[in-house]
């Protein structure tokens, strides 16, 4: 209450706030200013997290994400672990469990099959639509992954770096919402893929058609892209639906 205040703190102010002195104190402090708009919530650190550890594999298929212990990790409460996994889901990268809670989700060869199916649809449409707007930056970039991609010898790095290189002719068409879609449907099975590209020879395979796609862009060449970019990745889902069927067969 003011009363129990000490007489200072209610006595009046006789002296002018010094307001200059103040804001040319604020003009010349140094401060790495951060525009919070653009920063990431705790949600979305979270969110990145998982998503990452998911689709390289570090998540297996079928683990339990407990809300505590994530929390815990990240030293942060429950709301924004919740905020994260209800993205996740909505992404089909985990699935909630009647008395488990969420789990990594797992994919059948259906779904593998069909969600390939898909991305040759969608990604034979987009390269057909960068490859006009196609400059030397945007062709330059897609060499500097091409190269990186066929010299890695990290497993651990090559989903990320076919991801690049994809990813730098697609951006061309400027369809944003094609590309989050593309995402959304490689997050889903990178870790599948991944696993069949270090168990056969996928590797040699992808550096020849990445090749085959590059040069056609570096031509000018639309329909042989498209047709290369659609044969590149039903391919690469035969490949994987044949390793995962064999794979599964000998653990029956």
């Amino acid at each position: 209450m003011l009363g129990m205040l000490p007489p200072a703190a209610t006595a009046p102010i006789t002296e002018p706030w010094p307001f200059a002195a103040i804001l040319q104190g604020w003009t010349a402090m140094k401060l790495e200013t951060v525009d919070i708009r653009q920063a990431a919530s705790a949600a979305d650190i979270v969110y990145e997290a998982l998503r990452k550890a998911i689709i390289e594999g570090e998540l297996a298929e079928g683990e339990n994400l407990r809300q505590d212990q994530i929390a815990s990790l990240f030293n942060t409460s429950r709301i924004p672990v919740r905020e994260a996994l209800s993205r996740l889901e909505q992404n089909g990268l985990i699935t909630t469990q009647r008395y488990k809670g969420a789990v990594v989700a797992g994919l059948s060869i259906e779904e593998i099959e069909e969600i390939f199916e898909f991305r040759a649809l969608i990604e034979a449409e987009v390269i057909r639509l960068a490859v006009p707007n196609m400059n030397t930056k945007t062709l330059d970039a897609a060499r500097r992954h091409c190269e990186a991609f066929g010299g890695e010898a990290n497993s651990a790095k090559w989903g990320e770096i076919n991801r690049n290189f994809h990813y730098s002719l697609y951006e061309a068409a400027r369809r944003p919402y094609y590309l989050q879609i593309v995402r959304a449907s490689l997050d889903r099975i990178d870790r599948y893929l991944r696993a069949q590209l270090t168990l056969t020879d996928g590797m040699n395979r992808a550096r020849r058609e990445h090749q085959g796609i590059l040069d056609a862009c570096i031509e000018g060449n639309t329909d042989k892209a498209a047709e290369l970019t659609r044969d590149h990745i039903l391919g690469a889902g035969r490949a994987l639906m044949t390793f995962l069927e064999e794979t599964r067969a000998r653990n029956e």
